[in-house]
Parts: C-alpha cells; structure tokens; sequence
C-alpha cells in the first residue's frame, strides 16, 4: 500500500540522518517570505519573458528581439507552466498528511486543463486504469524523458528550503505520474536547485551540488556536466557552450525524432543551466541566454529565472519585471483557486510544516532548517538505452502499408496537412513490415476511438484503446504514439494491428487513426 507523502519523507530524512551529519540553517520568516514571494515571482516572469519564442528556434540559437512590457506578466496567469504545478501543490494541501502519489494522479488526471506530451500521456493511462510509477514508465510511454516534470518541479524545491533530500524523495514520488529516467531526473534536478538557493547564491555551486541529486551515470547528469566543463573552459561565450551540447546531445529525441523541436529534458535542462551560469546572477541576461538556446524557451526561462528569484528574493527583482505584478496579485491562475499571494501563502505554510516534520523547529520570527546535501539513493533509469531512429513509414507511403477493411483517409488541416487513414469496423487490418529494434505506431486518440489487437511477428503483444476524452494528436510533433515496442531483437519484423468487436463503453465509435510509424535501431 502506498504510503502518505509527507510520512514517506519523514521516514527517509530519519534513515539519511546517520549516513550525512545534520547541521542547522538559522533564517528569519521575513527572509523566507521574501525568498518565496521572489520564487514565484520569477516563475511568472520567466514564462512571459519567454512565450513569444516558445519552439520558434529548433536546432539554433533565437536572435531576435525578446520584447518585454510590465503588463506581459498578467499574461502568466493563463500558463500551464504554472497552474499545472499549483494543481500537484493544491492536492497537497486538499489531502494533507493522507496524501499519496495514487491521489495527486487521480486530481491531475480529471482535472479541467488540456495537457500535451508526457503529462497527456500519464492523463490517458490513468484513464485507461494504470497506476503510478507505472503511468509514467517507458512500457507504457513514449514521453519518459520528456520535459514535462522538469516544467511543474518547482514548487517541490520552493517548499523544501535546504532539504534537498526530502524534495529528492517528493520529486521521486510525484514524478512517477508521468516521468522515468532522464524524465524523472530532471524535475528532481529542479526541486534540488531551487532547494539549495534558500542558503547558497553562488549559481555555479548551485548547479554543480544539484547533480548529486541523480545518477551521475545517467544521460542527464553527463549533459549539465558538460555544460558545466564548457563554463569552466570558458566563462564569456555561452554559444560554444550551446554549440557543444547540439552536437552532442540534440540529435536524437525519441518522442519527436523526426523533427527538429526537441522536448527531451535533458537539452532543455542544459539550456536551464546555461542560462544560470552564463546569467552572472543577472536576472534579464540568465532569461535572456536561456532563450536564445531554443526550444522550450518558456519553459527554461521560467526554470532559470525561479532559482534567482530565491537567491535575491521579492524585493531585489527589477522593478522593470514586477511593476505590475501587485495589481495582479489576487487574480487566480486559469484552473486555480490560486492567485500569485495565495501561492505565496501556501508555500509558506507547507515550508513551516517540512521544516517540522524533518526535524527543523520555529522559534519566534525564525526558522531553524535541518540542512541535507543532495544525495541520490536509488539506482540507475534508462528509459531507451541508446535507441535511436532508423527511418519512418508515412501513411502517404501507400506502397508500405497493407491494409484490409473499411479504411477511410483522413487530414486534420488547419496547420496538420499530414494524411491519416482511419479504420472505420471491427476487423480492419493494417500491417506493415519492418526493420529494426522497435517501433512506434503513431496517430490520434479522439472521442470515437476504438481498440484493436496488436501483434509483431504473429505473436499476440496487446490490446490498445485509442478512447480519449477529446481529440488528442493533431499536430506533427505532439502524435499520440497509440503502440510501441522498445525491446525487439534487431532484424525484420511485421507488425499487425486488426480492430476489435468491443470498444470502450464511453466511445461512440470504432475509429483508429494512424498517421505514421516510427522505427528505432540500436545506438
């Protein structure tokens, strides 16, 4: 049975007590409160700064203008960077010390607010009746490493200043929703940063003592080190820190690998980690780098920008960025009950209840915090050890495909000119044949969605269920992978996929689309 998350963390900061000697952090409620009035802050900051140029750079740096007026941050009150984690928080305080991952996943999954990637794909297995840490494993997710944990982390770090080990444990727990591997690393990376600036500004030892958070083995690790190693090398050019990392690392997403976006979340952490040291501790030049680094700008700049909201606090933020942030204050968050002060207040009250609980006291106006080093405890995740692409089958490649039924084509439009062909009844086949060492059957979930048996080789694999609550899949880089298979031996294989007599009872049809399939090799 799986334990309250608080009480899970009670039971590991006793157990970590006797390998790391405890010291204690003496600092006043109004430094914290400032500290976290900075944290959340930045976050809103950050995520404006950089949505204009959200996936605008793909596989090169962004040279253009980054526009900012004061009024842009309100605009931060409509993004899922931010009220996708104050949901998680939001569950914490809702259930309290009953709270398990079980039930944060359950809210997560009916909560109101579309999802993409790894978040979407954690919110159709939970509805399709698995559990954590299995919704977020590579068997039944094409997105493990994906960036989406790394995205929401935040309050995980701001609720556990200079506990690190216990943010380690609740990103370990939480993260499982939806993560696995590097996936999973970077959020715990993240939370760990965050964690370490309530006591440490200086960003490059930040940066450096977060990595003893994950696996040092791990892909994640290697990359923010390199980051680190081309730093040291050389302070002033980020660009051949960010050169660096392309060559070495962006090559190869799994979840996209077809196409230049990259949301791996290693790639977007290095540009996190680019951004903070190439920054100086600067607030609009460490936004400004995480930017031009492409790819998920918003996302990186808001991650960036989080961890000097701590080092400086509230009051040290330039006017410039939080002129208008007051007027906005009490205006909740797109599916929220929190507005920026509540937000405030609740990480507040969860901080004085983690500083108890592992160990800490509260005494007049100041806190003592039983400080931890990062330390990470589990064993090495490798969600698709050295799989990369080998080539792809379009459905317009008519030649490549057999297909027996009532298969109708199908295009979206509207910015997805990709053909589909969709199965219309039971027993429509579609088979294709194949080399490599796995595949992934990519298409759409959508509210008429079918199942359909799956086999390779003419073995049985299993049933899929393309049922989703709405359409799910429309554009080219956020495909729902409808079926994968990681784990084939190298060589030719056949895969055949035939639609079934039964079909999820809140269906209203029998459809499965498909639009591609994606063939992996061996590194």
């Amino acid at each position: 049975m799986m334990k309250a998350i608080f009480y899970l963390l009670v039971i590991i900061s006793m157990s970590s007590c006797s390998i790391i000697k405890s010291k204690y952090f003496k600092v006043s409620k109004s430094e914290i409160e400032d500290k976290v009035a900075g944290a959340w802050a930045a976050k809103m900051i950050g995520v404006m700064y950089g949505r204009e140029m959200e996936f605008k750079a793909l596989g090169k740096t962004y040279d253009d203008v980054i526009p900012w007026t004061p009024q842009l941050i309100e605009k931060a009150l409509l993004e899922d960077d931010i009220y996708g984690q104050l949901s998680f928080m939001n569950s914490l305080v809702k259930h309290g010390d009953a709270a398990t991952t079980y039930l944060l996943a359950q809210d997560f999954a009916n909560a109101s607010f579309p999802l993409c990637h790894a978040n979407l794909q954690a919110r159709k297995n939970i509805f399709d009746g698995l559990k954590p840490p299995f919704t977020g494993s590579p068997e039944y997710s094409m997105h493990a490493d994906d960036i989406d944990f790394q995205i929401e982390s935040d309050f995980i770090g701001f609720i556990h200043p200079a506990m690190s080990q216990e943010a380690n444990a609740m990103a370990d727990s939480i993260g499982r929703i939806m993560a696995y591997g590097d996936g999973l690393y970077g959020g715990m990376y993240v939370a760990a940063m965050h964690s370490l600036a309530y006591k440490e500004n200086n960003v490059l030892k930040i940066v450096t003592q977060a990595l003893h958070a994950i696996p040092a083995k791990s892909s994640y690790a290697q990359c923010i080190q390199d980051v680190i190693d081309c730093y040291k090398k050389d302070p002033n050019d980020w660009k051949k820190a960010w050169a660096f990392v392309q060559d070495k690392w962006a090559e190869h997403d799994i979840c996209v690998p077809y196409h230049e976006f990259n949301i791996d979340a290693k790639l977007n952490g290095a540009y996190i980690v680019i951004g903070l040291l190439y920054g100086n501790n600067d607030l609009q030049k460490t936004m400004e780098i995480a930017i031009r680094c492409g790819q998920d700008t918003d996302c990186n700049s808001a991650n960036a920008a989080a961890v000097l909201g701590i080092i400086d606090g509230y009051e040290r933020i330039p006017l410039k960025f939080k002129s208008h942030l007051p007027s906005i204050a009490d205006k909740n968050f797109l599916h929220t009950e929190y507005s920026y002060n509540k937000a405030v207040e609740e990480t507040i009250k969860l901080i004085e209840k983690n500083i108890v609980a592992h160990g800490g006291s509260i005494k007049d106006n100041d806190y003592y915090i039983k400080i931890q080093k990062p330390a990470f405890k589990g064993q090495l995740e490798q969600s698709y050890p050295n799989k990369i692409m080998s080539h792809q089958i379009r459905m317009s490649d008519n030649n490549l495909w057999d297909l027996s039924g009532n298969w109708k084509e199908f295009v979206y439009g509207d910015g997805d000119p990709d053909l589909y062909k969709v199965a219309q009844s039971p027993n429509d086949t579609l088979t294709v044949d194949f080399e490599g060492s796995g595949i992934s059957l990519l298409g759409s979930w959508n509210n008429d969605g079918g199942q359909a048996d799956v086999y390779i080789d003419d073995i049985f694999v299993k049933r899929v269920d393309t049922y989703f609550r709405e359409e799910a899949g429309k554009y080219d880089v956020n495909r729902a992978h409808i079926f994968h298979s990681m784990n084939l031996k190298p060589g030719k294989h056949r895969l055949r996929l035939v639609v079934a007599d039964q079909k999820n009872e809140k269906s209203v049809g029998n459809k499965i689309y498909v639009e591609r399939a994606v063939i992996y090799k061996d590194r």
